[in-house]
């Protein structure tokens, strides 16, 4: 009879230098990343026997491996877009659980702001030169214009309209104003969201994310290491991911993400519903993203989500406190963002998230959190169910 599968936990989480950062390399920014969630675990480097990276290198996780100074027995290195470190956590839990690895190490940084402030071109953002979008690049189709057409879709179906959509904005913001490490946190009204300079109808500046440096890791361990960290555990209750296309005319409903296959996947492995979950870390690479992910992961009904982020549900003090950290909108967004929706997450449940700190009902600290990142241009998902220990 095969063993029962261990039992793995968050236990430790941290964030590189964010925001501005001009005098760093990417490299630079995974490595402090990865001493800072060593140190916040309190485990010593040589348990870690699991790496995974992307992003950075051509032989990812290779590269950052040897310059961290690792030689780990399991990797991985794949890479679907922001949904990324949802998916990987999902593959280093499975590991784990399967004894396949001990301790896997998941780490990120970008200097995205940077590069294009020293207009340093570090990458192709030409998607579909070859393959299946390559029949589409013509017609102008850009990655927030494939967002956009969503957005209108989702508007003209159901009723959505701009005011809700720029609501998740301004709540955004809101939580970010309590987030001393957000790179903005003035905040802003729906007016000041709408009468932005337009990017991709009916997207306004405020709509879309902000362009930072940072980077950040995530441990993960067997249940057997955790009497020896330093913070409570954080435990992986389930997980899901789903992938749906790359080319906008394979997509059937461009009001269904694939949100809606990896949180179904994920609730039903973590034994719980939407209804019992405290707070909600969700990609937000634009408006329409956070809104569309809370009906698809069931939080609200299909074509409902405009009226359920009114009136200030999804802030720190709202019922369903939603990016507490002020998200892509306003607080960091270096690229692929999945990662920083765990490290959230992770702070919250442990009750570290200082004057952001969500509590319920008697003051208690959240008890269970989800974590759901979108790959591509709703290409990917990867959703991830987390509880206090």
């Amino acid at each position: 009879m095969a063993a029962a599968a261990r039992k793995v936990a968050v236990v430790g989480v941290a964030l590189s230098d964010c925001g501005r950062v001009d005098d760093a390399t990417p490299y630079a920014l995974h490595a402090q990343a990865a001493r800072r969630a060593l140190a916040d675990s309190g485990l010593d480097r040589s348990v870690v026997d699991g790496l995974a990276s992307a992003g950075l290198g051509i032989l990812a996780p290779v590269e950052v491996a040897e310059y961290l100074g690792l030689r780990p027995t399991w990797v991985d290195s794949t890479a679907v877009g922001g949904s990324t470190w949802e998916v990987m956590a999902a593959h280093a839990a499975e590991a784990i659980a399967a004894g396949h690895a001990n301790a896997v190490l998941l780490v990120y940084g970008s200097t995205a702001r940077a590069d294009l402030k020293a207009k340093r071109r570090t990458a192709n953002l030409s998607f579909g030169a070859r393959g299946p979008l390559q029949f589409e690049v013509p017609y102008g189709h850009t990655l927030i214009s494939k967002y956009a057409m969503a957005a209108r879709r989702h508007m003209h179906q159901y009723g959505t309209t701009l005011e809700q959509l720029a609501e998740v904005a301004v709540q955004a913001r809101a939580n970010a104003a309590r987030n001393p490490d957000a790179m903005y946190r003035t905040p802003i009204t729906v007016d000041e969201v709408l009468s932005g300079p337009t990017i991709a109808d009916p997207f306004t500046k405020l709509h879309c994310c902000i362009r930072s440096d940072g980077g950040g890791a995530v441990l993960l361990a067997a249940e057997e290491y955790v009497p020896d960290t330093a913070r409570t555990p954080v435990w992986i209750l389930g997980s899901g991911t789903a992938v749906s296309h790359t080319a906008m005319s394979e997509w059937e409903d461009f009001t269904v993400s694939p949100a809606a296959v990896s949180g179904r996947i994920a609730f039903e492995r973590a034994g719980v519903t939407p209804a019992d979950i405290d707070l909600a870390e969700i990609y937000d690479a634009f408006t329409y993203m956070t809104l569309v992910t809370l009906e698809d992961l069931g939080f609200c009904a299909k074509g409902e989500g405009g009226a359920f982020v009114e009136k200030g549900r999804l802030t720190i003090d709202g019922d369903l406190p939603v990016n507490t950290d002020g998200g892509g909108l306003s607080a960091c967004h270096p690229g692929m963002r999945g990662l920083f929706l765990l490290i959230e997450a992770v702070r919250q449940l442990r009750g570290e998230a200082g004057d952001r700190q969500v509590r319920k009902s008697g003051g208690r600290l959240p008890r269970l959190a989800v974590a759901s990142g979108t790959g591509g241009w709703f290409c990917s998902s990867g959703t991830v169910i987390l509880e206090r220990g």
